[in-house]
């Protein structure tokens, strides 16, 4: 493409990838259209009347639910078909109700991606990545719990199951379902719930917010999921903030904390009585590659991660200085950190760049390691129980991943509400929402759904 002709067409595509950008829709990926519960066949606003409108007087128990968070910068690499992720979820052995998983740069941030239509193939292989490694430790687990039966049902059981053959995949029903899987350039949110979950997640929505090139586009900025457990609203946040190592660098990605704070809104519903913003929600958690650097001499962090001097390396993290300040994110909370920091790694090495040479040529730019990948969380009811990253070498950020407990208010009506009409009528409507094998992510998108 010519200068000339780029000079022309620029203005055109920043305004299309600008108007063609809808803040708090039903634009997202599912494994089942959100305006409908899957099971019970009623449209949101009947749920409303069932919740909301009819139980008002009633009250609210709480329960407490486990939530998986990750986030990870893929820095543009296509998954392979046989990626492992099980180091990313080897945690997840005991029984996690949600899981979230965060990507940045899920596609190269070149302009082709920025200002062309969304490409859906490689969110699409991560789905199918998800749904195969969190489905293959349910039947697991499911093995596992048919060893502890007794010795003379087991073999039934594993030929009912597993059609007798120990080498062929469990055929049970799937756990987890996906409720949203929203992409903006390069940033994906994929949110998977256990399937005796799925018909209490109401009113769920996405909201984008670009602050890449012309503080617009979507090469940064965040992809915000909002939704009803029971009675309690979640809202994650996905964010990929703006880059630089640079004395004054971090004031530019306070500047994106601030709009995306500002900018992301999601539907009031039809009663107006649902939280619009990022921090109404009663549980919040930012995840992703928020850049923020430590404001030391390259010389001086080096040195300090060669010791494991954690503590000296974040008393000058500039995320933890911002939690401590106040400034931006007053009330903010992070786990302790007790990992090495995640960026930057040459690939397929354990060997942070640009601090030796690899190979036959040395890096060409010094990047100085950092915590650039972090989960924190904002709001009452939440606990975290674990805060850690993964070993994974696809790209040159590692993986972290926070686990959470959730108080949630249930209903007692609600609470009682499957057992009054789900019996009869589960075996043939789930039959409707059949999910499709891993490998073929059959999903519907949203777009119109009434509000």
């Amino acid at each position: 493409m010519t200068r000339k002709l780029v000079e022309v067409m620029w203005p055109a595509l920043v305004a299309n990838k600008i108007l063609n950008k809808r803040l708090g829709s039903r634009n997202f990926v599912a494994d089942y259209p959100s305006s409908t519960d899957p099971l019970l066949g009623i449209t949101n606003d009947d749920q409303l009347s069932l919740s909301t409108k009819s139980i008002l007087n009633d009250h609210s128990d709480t329960q407490k639910y486990k939530v998986f968070v990750s986030t990870w910068n893929i820095g543009g690499i296509a998954p392979d078909e046989g990626l492992n992720i099980e180091d990313l979820l080897e945690t997840c052995s005991k029984s996690f109700d949600i899981f979230v998983f965060g990507f940045q740069e899920i596609v190269p941030l070149k302009a082709s991606n920025v200002l062309g239509s969304e490409d859906s193939k490689i969110s699409t292989k991560w789905n199918s990545i998800i749904r195969e490694a969190l489905n293959k430790r349910t039947h697991q687990n499911c093995c596992k719990d048919i060893e502890n039966d007794d010795d003379n049902i087991k073999q039934d059981l594993k030929k009912n199951i597993c059609h007798g053959n120990p080498t062929q995949q469990c055929k049970a029903p799937q756990d987890f379902h996906c409720i949203i899987s929203k992409q903006m350039v390069g940033i994906l949110i994929s949110v998977w719930v256990k399937s005796d979950l799925s018909p209490f997640i109401r009113h769920s929505s996405v909201s984008c917010v670009g602050c890449g090139i012309m503080g617009c586009l979507g090469n940064k900025g965040s992809v915000s999921v909002r939704f009803l457990v029971h009675e309690t609203s979640f809202c994650f946040v996905c964010t990929h903030l703006a880059s630089g190592g640079k004395e004054g660098d971090e004031k530019h990605r306070n500047s994106n904390v601030a709009e995306i704070f500002s900018r992301t809104s999601f539907p009031r519903g039809s009663l107006m009585e649902l939280p619009r913003k990022i921090l109404d929600h009663d549980h919040v958690i930012l995840l992703g590659d928020l850049n923020y650097r430590i404001s030391l001499p390259e010389e001086t962090t080096r040195l300090l991660v060669e010791k494991r001097d954690w503590d000296s390396l974040l008393e000058n993290d500039q995320l933890k200085m911002e939690l401590e300040s106040g400034h931006m994110l007053r009330g903010w909370n992070e786990g302790t950190i007790k990992f090495a920091p995640t960026y930057k790694y040459f690939l397929n090495s354990d060997e942070y760049y640009g601090c030796c040479y690899h190979g036959k040529k040395k890096a060409a730019k010094k990047r100085s390691p950092a915590w650039c990948d972090r989960v924190i969380w904002f709001g009452n009811g939440l606990k975290q129980i674990e805060y850690a990253r993964s070993e994974s070498k696809l790209s040159d950020h590692r993986p972290v991943k926070a686990l959470f407990i959730a108080e949630v208010k249930v209903s007692s009506a609600l609470k009682s509400f499957p057992s009054l009409f789900l019996s009869e009528r589960f075996e043939q409507i789930k039959n409707v929402f059949e999910i499709s094998p891993a490998r073929e992510f059959v999903c519907k998108k949203q777009s119109s759904f009434r509000l």
